[in-house]
């Protein structure tokens, strides 16, 4: 032992400071006077001789008789021997008197229940550490829950911890919980702690952490009723040395937190003997789990990416796609890899860009957005991400960590793979149209002849033109289809897109400014014009393959009643069809509800196939409301294709402003 074990064993007899440097220094320096002590150890000679009859007095040092007097220490072992007597005779006295003390105690004690005080106390030292586990241990009732290291446990085996439930048939009931970090390192330390255990004679269950999650802090909980949460001791002192620290409480609210905790931990981790068996084979066991902390889901979902080794199906959101175009070294790293990628998600105006890049390393497939975000990795781990609410979160999000579903259940992932790759197999890659490619960067239509002809040839193409759009680029037009009759060819026009609020300064009164004073003048000096106030929006769709359908351009339009014709709904159907000028969308069938639709449009469009196919349906068979940058259309009648047997059936759209 050192002299600073020394020192600390004077200390636990009773000696202060002084009296122990005195001690020892006496013990080092042989017999010597009161005068040499002072002198050679600097200190003033009235304290010194106070310290030596304080030490005579306690039998620690002894005198001659001669004068001056000279003073020398008992042996270590004698002083040993008799604090070990003297400690042991105090404790049989205070055994003895044990009964004495509790009935006076009672006496004196205050009648009446006294409300629990709460508490909070920090604990020093593991021998007392230790006895206050034992002592909870033993108050223990129903549970015991523990988070802890292997070496704590075999630490609380070493203090003869779980020896309480042997022979005590009470105490076999209770249910021992704990949580502890299981590896190949320390798996024969747990599995000797198990037989301990089993010997114990008590019930007793263990887990050990997935996912990456931290066994912090480690704690003991007793039915819910009190806590004890150890502090980490410093790292740069070796574990022999270590002297733990802990928190304890009975805190409520502080113990149904960290039950909480434990709680949390407990059902995302795995069964210590199902991970000592994966360890030892090999072979993992299927996990499935929520993983509610989302900065450990996140973790955990890009370090499994990261690790990808075959395949990755992703269903994501619209906005998701530009979170992975963030991650474009990661893509690159898998093409080199060959790791096959396919993305499906929402393909919109915001993202095009993004999937467009992505599409150059991996495959992009467009999807509605009403699927669950779902991630496959090497046809064996699935994550899937919880839905926001619309309050909380826009439909098309990134990815939401909170509560993401994770397995590896092989029967679990298949099936949602079987059904990923059946999702695939109906989508379509991003399509080059979109509505700045068909329209240009405009909003608006006017007609430019191409020659001159009669009024009513310029007149008649409005907003809702008649013709085909050709094939879209970045300057989109509308080139309509020469007249039937060859007296009018040539008298028809080409319909550009203009932009008549390029800075996006034009709001909603000034369109209705617009439109009265368009009908101010309407009636002073053009009785005889036509005007068409109407609201319009394009859906362009590309068929599953097996419906034999070209892809398919759909014009809807919402007439305002202050138009020349009145108010009118009217759904045109465009086809990708050859025409003599090339592939272009080709008018094929209209559906409107207006008085005069059949005539009208029959009229409007007898260039083409659509001017033979037009439908008349119902006020309440066809609808088309706009909301803010949203257009509604629906219908319940069957819309015929006049170039086959097949129909456009019942449905709706829901088109938003891109």
């Amino acid at each position: 032992m050192s002299e600073e074990g020394v020192r600390k064993v004077l200390k636990t007899f009773g000696l202060t400071e002084k009296e122990t440097d005195v001690y020892v220094f006496l013990a080092k320096h042989g017999v010597l006077k009161g005068g040499e002590i002072s002198k050679q150890t600097k200190t003033p000679k009235a304290l010194i001789y106070r310290i030596l009859k304080s030490l005579q007095t306690k039998g620690l040092v002894e005198s001659t008789l001669e004068f001056p007097a000279r003073f020398t220490v008992v042996p270590f072992e004698n002083v040993i021997d008799l604090n070990i007597i003297t400690k042991q005779e105090e404790a049989a006295q205070i055994a003895a008197q044990k009964k004495e003390l509790l009935n006076y105690w009672q006496k004196i004690k205050k009648v009446g229940i006294e409300p629990q005080l709460e508490k909070f106390t920090v604990i020093e030292g593991n021998q007392k550490i230790y006895h206050k586990l034992e002592q909870m241990i033993k108050e223990t009732k129903n549970q015991l829950s523990t988070v802890s290291t292997v070496q704590g446990l075999l630490r609380a085996d070493q203090f003869g911890l779980f020896d309480f439930g042997s022979g005590d048939p009470l105490k076999s009931k209770i249910t021992f919980r704990f949580l502890a970090e299981l590896s190949s390192q320390n798996i024969m330390t747990m599995k000797k702690l198990l037989k301990v255990l089993t010997v114990a004679e008590f019930n007793f269950e263990g887990r050990t952490p997935e996912l990456g999650l931290n066994l912090f802090p480690q704690m003991t909980i007793r039915d819910q009723e009190e806590a004890i949460f150890f502090i980490t001791p410093r790292a740069d002192v070796p574990a022999t040395k270590q002297e733990d620290i802990c928190l304890w409480t009975n805190c409520k609210s502080l113990v149904n937190a960290f039950s909480a905790v434990f709680e949390e931990l407990w059902q995302n981790s795995t069964d210590i003997q199902r991970k000592i068996a994966e360890i030892e084979t090999g072979k993992q066991t299927p996990k499935t789990c929520v993983i509610a902390d989302s900065k450990k889901a996140e973790k955990k979902y890009w370090e499994t990416l990261q690790s990808a080794k075959e395949e990755i199906i992703l269903l994501t959101s619209s906005e998701g796609v530009i979170e992975y175009w963030k991650q474009m070294p990661l893509i690159e790293k898998w093409a080199k890899s060959r790791v096959t990628v396919k993305i499906m998600a929402p393909i919109m105006s915001e993202n095009l860009e993004a999937a467009k890049q992505l599409s150059t390393l991996c495959s992009v497939k467009h999807v509605p957005p009403n699927y669950m975000q779902t991630t496959i990795v090497d046809g064996k781990y699935l994550f899937q991400f919880k839905k926001c609410t619309l309050e909380k979160q826009p439909l098309n999000s990134p990815l939401h960590f909170e509560d993401t579903l994770y397995t590896n259940s092989p029967e679990y992932v298949q099936k949602t793979k079987t059904m990923l790759l059946e999702i695939w197999k109906n989508s379509n890659s991003p399509s080059a149209d979109n509505l700045k490619s068909i329209f240009g960067t405009g909003a608006r239509s006017q007609a430019r002849p191409r020659c001159a002809g009669p009024a009513d040839s310029a007149r008649s193409q409005s907003a809702y033109f008649p013709g085909a759009i050709r094939s879209p680029g970045p300057e989109g037009t509308f080139h309509p289809l020469p007249p039937a009759d060859s007296a009018n060819k040539g008298h028809y026009a080409v319909i550009e897109i203009v932009d008549e609020d390029p800075q996006g300064k034009l709001k909603e009164q000034d369109i209705l400014n617009e439109i009265v004073d368009a009908q101010k003048s309407l009636t002073k000096n053009k009785p005889g014009a036509m005007r068409v106030y109407s609201s319009q929006a394009i859906a362009v769709l590309h068929p599953p393959d097996f419906f034999k359908l070209p892809p398919i351009l759909i014009r809807v339009h919402h007439i305002e009643e202050y138009s020349t014709f009145g108010g009118e709904n009217v759904i045109m159907i465009n086809l990708w069809l050859e025409t003599p000028s090339g592939h272009a969308y080709v008018p094929v069938a209209v559906l409107s509800n207006g008085s005069q639709a059949q005539v009208k449009w029959g009229k409007h469009l007898e260039a083409a196939p659509a001017g033979r196919n037009v439908q008349v349906a119902k006020k309440d068979e066809l609808q088309v409301r706009v909301h803010g940058n949203t257009m509604f259309a629906g219908w319940t009648v069957p819309i015929r294709l006049d170039f086959s047997e097949y129909i456009l059936p019942p449905a709706c759209l829901l088109i938003r402003k891109c």
